[in-house]
């Protein structure tokens, strides 16, 4: 899986996302969650079809 970066409300920065992992939204959507590497608040992104194809 390739870095993922999201931002985090906490830190009020896009940080590198630790510990990823891919999820199914209820809706169907792919998105990674992880925490944030330095204050480990949960970190959250959306993907679309083209990101989900990059995340491989």
């Amino acid at each position: 899986m390739a870095t993922a970066e999201a931002y985090c409300v906490k830190c009020r920065e896009k940080r590198e996302i630790k510990d990823p992992q891919e999820v199914t939204m209820k809706n169907g959507r792919p998105a990674i969650k992880g925490t944030c590497p330095v204050c480990g608040t949960g970190l959250f992104r959306l993907l679309g079809s083209k990101d989900k194809e990059k995340a491989k």
